[in-house]
């Protein structure tokens, strides 16, 4: 064993875990045409999911509507995504057989993300994870969310494992401020919805992985 070991990994979910951009961005572009407005193609709003529903909505209807009306689309984005939360969504490729193996090792594994609870738990139902996950921690489910490191110091501590022993993967530089700020060890998923514009390397994590399949072979992963 080294200093370097990790007893759990926790993962945010949209960009990191499962590929929600589908569903999210078919519901912003329901929303958009209910407003007699042009959908937007996928490949403009996947960078921006991972920010969650406000920066989408902000995105769809920028300069279209005042500002006074952002909350009240926001919540209508929100319902249309709750009709559809996992119609297209999908554990990125590979993951499949990483958490298989997380679990033949008895490495606990689990959810931390800035969605809240009642959109998270019908898309891990629905995608059969609710119940392999050891913990998930949602937008809604403390007083805090990302950035701020209680949501991972709670997962830690539900699942019974210090947090120096826990890595989190992440696609959003708020993953990685949040990790850090917990004492764990910190991936970038590099495969994620990151804006061209993103410099990961001045985010500060341990290290990026650059496809799921990474994670396993990374020394965090490798060691266990």
């Amino acid at each position: 064993m080294t200093d370097s070991r990790v007893e759990a990994v926790l993962f945010d979910l949209d960009g990191t875990l499962i590929d929600t951009a589908p569903d999210m961005g078919g519901a912003l572009n329901d929303l958009l045409i209910e407003e007699n407005l042009e959908p937007l193609p996928l490949e403009k709003i996947r960078p921006y999911v991972s920010q969650g529903g406000l920066v989408l909505t902000r995105l769809g209807f920028d300069g279209k509507v005042p500002e006074s009306q952002i909350e009240p689309l926001r919540q209508r984005f929100l319902h249309h995504y709750r009709a559809t939360v996992a119609d297209n969504s999908r554990l990125f490729d590979g993951y499949d057989a990483i958490l298989d193996d997380l679990e033949s090792r008895q490495v606990p594994w689990g959810i931390v993300t800035n969605k809240p609870e009642w959109l998270t738990q019908p898309l891990l139902e629905q995608l059969d994870l609710g119940k392999r996950c050891a913990v998930v921690i949602g937008g809604d489910t403390l007083a805090q969310r990302k950035p701020h490191p209680l949501p991972l110091q709670v997962a830690a501590e539900r699942i019974g494992v210090n947090c120096d022993r826990c890595v989190y993967v992440g696609d959003d530089e708020r993953d990685i401020v949040a990790g850090k700020a917990a004492n764990m060890k910190t991936l970038v998923a590099a495969y994620g919805y990151i804006e061209n514009a993103a410099d990961i390397e001045r985010w500060g994590a341990d290290g990026v992985i650059d496809k799921p399949a990474d994670l396993l072979r990374h020394p965090f992963l490798a060691q266990t």
